[in-house]
């Protein structure tokens, strides 16, 4: 049976991966958690993440998220309960030399806080990675405990254990609007017209999540961006880490020992996207760039046969970096929303962060104050100096 919880009632829009972690962690900590959902579990962007589980930023606040986060990913049993189909099969983000000075400065950044990381020579990267082509770089970090996970089994994981927790889940219930009493967030109001009340709420409904904003003159300023992956069979024999390729613009990980995922950033990033209606399969055009970018990495997959794909919908930001913590015009109102493709790897700290901001008013594991929904109407977007020149069209910097 459910624990019975006597904690603050906190409302959570959202059951990705995002929304179910905030939710764990909330009943968690005595929180009465009730999870809204305008689909099932792991609906939305979620269930189509390439799942990358790697610590590598410019940013230092969002390292630190990933780096608390590969604690659960490597501990997952005991932490949260259930699976969350870790493999680790090291990280390598390459740069060409233009990019080497940055990379070395966000190596530094990275062992300051804690990340287990290295520079690598271009020999000692194809020692390691000997299917790789290395004539064209300058430098490579590489984290050898950096992995990939399956990103339904973790939401789904997550939503089981809030829910032995005491967490209630109303799913294929869409969200109508926010609910307010003397200026202070009071609930949520579903299509049907009957509003749920809580003490506080907080909106983690990625591309959606502006909608829910905007009678109230507020917004993130999101942007629904379609992006796609896409599987290509290997031998088994051949063997490869995750990749971030600064050069060729791609990024891509094996996936079990007969595959590939390979992705990049929209294909066509200025088309607006509904993240209602959208095509959720690949286009021949993203497969045929998607080979060519993996085999400048590893030229054995030149001729790869193409398995399957589909595509999903980013929240991107302006600045490409989530929201996370308090909304200051509405007292009680929280936003975990604009992850930008970063959501998944940093869902577990993330999650506890917020848990705690909620119920005690400051989180242990991690400071939220950099990602400020307020940086956004104030025009202090986050840039840092050492951001990568990217190779043509991979969407975003790291």
């Amino acid at each position: 049976m459910p624990q019975a919880q006597s904690g603050p009632r906190v409302i959570v829009v959202g059951a990705g991966v995002v929304g179910c972690s905030i939710a764990f962690h909330l009943a968690r900590m005595g929180a009465q958690a009730a999870v809204f959902d305008k689909g099932p579990i792991c609906a939305g962007m979620t269930a189509r993440s390439g799942a990358l589980v790697r610590m590598h930023y410019t940013f230092a606040p969002e390292a630190d998220l990933a780096w608390k986060s590969l604690t659960y990913f490597e501990n997952w049993p005991r932490m949260v309960g259930g699976r969350c189909g870790f493999v680790p099969t090291g990280f390598a983000v390459v740069v060409g030399p233009e990019n080497g000075h940055k990379l070395r400065a966000n190596v530094a950044m990275l062992k300051s806080i804690g990340v287990e990381t290295d520079l690598l020579e271009p020999d000692l990267l194809q020692k390691i990675e000997p299917a790789a082509r290395v004539d064209d770089l300058g430098l490579a970090a590489y984290e050898p405990r950096s992995g990939y996970a399956d990103p339904v089994a973790t939401t789904e994981a997550f939503a089981a254990a809030a829910q032995k927790l005491g967490a209630s889940f109303t799913l294929n219930t869409p969200i109508a609007a926010l609910a307010t009493n003397a200026g202070r967030a009071a609930g949520v109001t579903d299509v049907s017209g009957k509003t749920h009340h809580a003490d506080f709420v907080c909106i983690a409904a990625g591309p959606w999540t502006d909608t829910l904003l905007a009678p109230f003159g507020l917004k993130i300023g999101l942007k629904p961006e379609r992006a796609q992956i896409a599987f290509f069979r290997k031998s088994p024999a051949l063997r490869h880490c995750i990749f971030i390729d600064t050069i060729a613009g791609s990024y891509f990980r094996p996936h079990g020992d007969d595959l590939t995922m390979a992705g990049f950033g929209a294909l066509h990033p200025d088309t607006q996207t509904d993240p209602d209606s959208f095509k959720q399969s690949n286009d021949a055009e993203f497969i045929e760039a998607a080979r060519a970018r993996l085999a400048r990495r590893i030229p054995a997959m030149k001729d790869a046969p193409f398995v399957r794909g589909h595509a999903g919908i980013y929240d991107v930001s302006p600045d490409a970096r989530a929201a996370i913590g308090p909304i200051a015009a509405i007292p009680g109102l929280y936003v975990a929303a604009g992850f930008s493709g970063t959501g998944f790897k940093t869902s577990p700290a993330v999650g506890a962060a917020m848990a705690e901001l909620i119920v005690s008013g400051k989180s242990g594991t991690a400071d939220l104050t950099p990602f400020s929904f307020e940086r956004f109407a104030a025009g202090e977007l986050i840039h840092t100096p050492n951001e990568y020149t990217m190779g043509a069209g991979f969407g975003h910097t790291l």
